[in-house]
């Protein structure tokens, strides 16, 4: 199979160019919502389903403040999503913030007890339990995040493409095998989280935007403490 035309044209030295050219006659039809609404509600159950101890506020705490933001993304952007604006955007970032955040302290805390000790070490049961929870829950704020960062947004990718990739696709990289006028859609996102905190590296996506590299290798580091650790302990309370 011969190189895409823009892969040929657009090499330099021993570097190649991340410039594509979308299509701009192609008509704006944006993602449904409901995978997103799903995964935020997906999130919202496991952390009322996490232990006490790697909690950081009341269990009503964060169920109440992602159904506010979700309502108001909701009923100011109903059905597909492609509607560009700062306060549409703002939104879909505050709900992502808030689950990166709480992943991110849920793992922390964790991870302390893990090393130090605490009532969750004492049961191998429990301690899977809660491993699983707090791994799921950053598979989860991490797909969110590439999602509602790579290229704008989804709003703005249901406009075109941008020139330079934040993430590339295989179906970027290699035109011919996608449809045309081919955008990510939020199940690739989630693909692209699972895998990152399976395979602990990029798959099939390569990160080019320093923001995506960072969450990327964030990623890995997480999910490789949480699961090494968490099969360690739990290995040393059977034994």
């Amino acid at each position: 199979m011969g190189q895409p035309e823009w892969l040929a044209g657009h090499r330099e030295g021993n570097g190649m160019s991340s410039e594509l050219f979308d299509d701009a006659s192609e008509p704006v039809r944006g993602e449904r919502r409901w995978p997103m609404v799903a995964a935020v509600a997906a999130a919202i159950v496991l952390a009322l389903l996490r232990p006490a101890e790697i909690r950081i506020a009341p269990p009503w705490v964060l169920p109440v403040i992602e159904f506010l933001l979700l309502i108001a993304l909701i009923i100011k952007d109903p059905g597909r999503i492609d509607r560009q604006s700062t306060l549409l955007r703002g939104l879909s970032i505050g709900v992502v913030g808030v689950l990166v955040l709480d992943a991110l302290s849920a793992t922390i805390k964790l991870v302390l007890i893990l090393i130090h000790g605490g009532a969750l070490t004492n049961s191998a049961g429990e301690l899977l339990r809660a491993g699983g929870i707090v791994w799921l829950s950053n598979v989860i704020a991490f797909t969110l995040l590439y999602w509602v960062f790579d290229a704008g947004g989804p709003a703005a990718r249901a406009h075109g493409m941008p020139r330079n990739l934040d993430l590339a696709f295989p179906q970027q990289l290699n035109p011919e095998i996608a449809a045309s006028g081919w955008r990510p859609r939020f199940i690739d996102y989630q693909y692209l989280g699972l895998t990152s905190s399976t395979a602990f590296s990029p798959t099939d996506v390569l990160p080019l935007a320093p923001w995506a590299k960072t969450a990327m290798g964030m990623q890995a580091l997480i999910s490789l403490a949480v699961l090494g650790l968490v099969v360690a302990r739990a290995v040393n309370v059977f034994t």
